[in-house]
């Protein structure tokens, strides 16, 4: 998955949990349709990261969408928390 490394092997460099949430805001401030988007959504992240591998972080998420939607990950099975109150 996307999320803090890159196990696809790319020579990405790891990503942090606080620059996976900049990327998020920046991929909802900065749409498809936005000039520069991937220099944008770099810029928003930080630490040294490319337009490129801001792109590529992008096409990542997306293939794990793809395979969440479809079935190929497992739901997790939660144990419930008999002290929980809701």
């Amino acid at each position: 998955m996307a999320a803090s490394s890159n196990s696809s092997g790319g020579g990405e460099s790891s990503w942090t949990p606080k620059q996976n949430k900049l990327f998020e805001k920046a991929l909802a401030k900065y749409d498809k349709d936005t000039p520069d988007r991937w220099h944008n959504v770099a810029r928003e992240v930080g630490g040294n990261k490319t337009a490129e591998e801001v792109k590529r972080h992008y096409e990542i998420l997306l293939e794990d969408i793809k395979h969440i939607e479809s079935g190929h990950v497992p739901t997790p099975n939660y144990k419930k928390n008999s002290t929980a109150k809701t």
